[in-house]
């Protein structure tokens, strides 16, 4: 009898593998069919309400989860208390794909900030599209997310992640001081590996768009791709590469980074940036990308190192006045204390329209070359306005094309960089200058291209 009863599930597993269950017919009869199945689960046509986390378990593996051709909508209702909207704990090979995830922000938002230091965000934020907790190949696929008060999609400790085709629109949360979290778009967070997220269209979303995140004391995210990608209206950052390594962020284009302005995180410090960086970050490269109407950085490169920065394009067409959080171009900094900002390749990208200089530089054997940074220094520093009165030690440091400093977080003086074949123009701009104590001698300067526009 065992071995009949053996044979019989054996295919009939086989058998759902490539055929759909029929769609589950309530609430109940669909979280039976998630929490540890296989094969194909088609999802019922029109809304579900859930009030509860869908869970898709450990024993789960190889399952498709589809929507419905006629349309499938999950709707959080205003009583759902939960991680998320679907939680995928240990699960293996799973595809979500075709159905739209309703995260009813409206009734469901709090004010929250951002994590203490001992918690990581799967930990901490309620509220999200889909979470993916230690899974090995998950896959989300033409997944439409509107108003999810958490993150759409939320990887943590997973590897194998492929997003493709996502479309996310009118989400995130504020904190108390009605300033956003960081929520709304993508996060992949405590070494995540091997992820591709491309095709994705991101609009009206109050925090991060796409967002990898470590701790300090967690393993680097390593080994992925971030291409093809719009933003529209992003509050915080388009993309940020947080602690990682091998990560290429090519072909994305957004407008309208830092907006609305009354939403960007001040208190924090979060200012809005097209590509940034966080943690140590390393053999990644940034190509390609173009932003337009930045309130923020073009692209921060805090703890970036050994790696390339090259054909990027960030313009504003507006006077400085359109641009209240408007600051650098390409910035270099080094917050991390286990990384050191050198081997940087910084070519061929375009700044037209920077608030104040064009490329902020420090540490060693950086190569900066062939950059067009055009239509610098808008504020019109210096000037008597409070925007010009940063550093006032350095009274170069607002208007100069590329900056040698001391340093940013940590001292790191610019020396041994290669400055060459730069095109650089702005009102009252200075070429290249050296903050005090650094020498524009130890570095090789050459076939650079300066010139002052009068009026912007």
């Amino acid at each position: 009898m065992r071995l009949a009863g053996a044979t019989l599930a054996t295919l009939l597993t086989a058998w759902a593998l490539v055929v759909p269950s029929p769609p589950p017919t309530g609430e109940f009869a669909l979280r039976r069919a998630l929490l540890s199945g296989s094969g194909v689960v088609e999802l019922p046509a029109g809304v579900m309400e859930i009030s509860a986390e869908l869970m898709v378990g450990a024993q789960a593996h190889d399952l498709d989860v589809r929507g419905s051709p006629s349309g499938t909508t999950l709707r959080a209702t205003s009583r759902f208390r939960g991680r998320a909207l679907i939680v995928c704990d240990s699960a293996r090979h799973i595809r979500f794909s075709g159905f739209r995830i309703d995260g009813n922000r409206a009734a469901l938002e709090r004010p929250r900030g951002l994590p203490p230091s001992n918690l990581s965000f799967a930990e901490f934020t309620q509220g999200n599209g889909i979470l993916a907790l230690h899974v090995e190949g998950l896959s989300v696929d033409g997944v439409r997310f509107t108003g999810v008060a958490g993150f759409a999609v939320l990887a943590s400790e997973s590897r194998d992640v492929m997003m493709d085709h996502l479309e996310i629109a009118d989400s995130g949360s504020r904190n108390a001081l009605g300033r956003n979290n960081g929520t709304g778009g993508i996060l992949l967070e405590e070494g995540t590996e091997n992820f591709q997220i491309t095709h994705g269209t991101l609009r009206n979303v109050l925090g991060n768009g796409i967002w990898t995140h470590s701790r300090y004391t967690s393993p680097r995210n390593r080994n992925g791709r971030i291409t093809n990608n719009h933003f529209e209206q992003i509050g915080r950052d388009a993309i940020q590469v947080g602690h990682a390594t091998r990560v290429r962020v090519e072909n994305n284009t957004g407008r309208l980074i830092g907006f609305p302005a009354e939403i960007v995180d001040v208190e924090g410090s979060g200012m809005p940036v097209g590509i940034d960086t966080a943690g140590s970050t390393d053999d990644s490269v940034y190509q390609g990308n173009r932003f337009e109407e930045i309130n923020g950085k073009c692209i921060d490169l805090d703890g970036f190192h050994d790696g390339e920065v090259r054909a990027n394009a960030c313009i504003n067409q507006h006077a400085a006045e359109q641009y209240p959080y408007g600051h650098y171009g390409i910035v270099m900094n080094n917050s991390n204390p286990d990384m050191q900002s050198q081997g940087v390749r910084i070519v061929e990208n375009e700044i037209n329209g920077a608030v104040f200089g064009g490329i902020f530089v420090i540490g060693s054997n950086n190569l900066i070359l062939r950059n067009r940074l055009r239509r610098l220094n808008l504020a019109h520093c210096p000037s008597p306005s409070a925007r010009c009165s940063y550093a006032s030690d350095q009274p170069d440091l607002l208007r100069t094309g590329i900056y040698l400093g001391a340093g940013a977080e940590r001292p790191a003086p610019a020396h041994a960089n290669v400055i060459e074949e730069n095109d650089i123009g702005g009102f009252g701009v200075q070429c290249i200058a050296a903050a005090p104590g650094v020498s524009l001698a130890a570095n090789t300067i050459a076939r650079n291209k300066c010139q002052e526009n009068g009026s912007q």
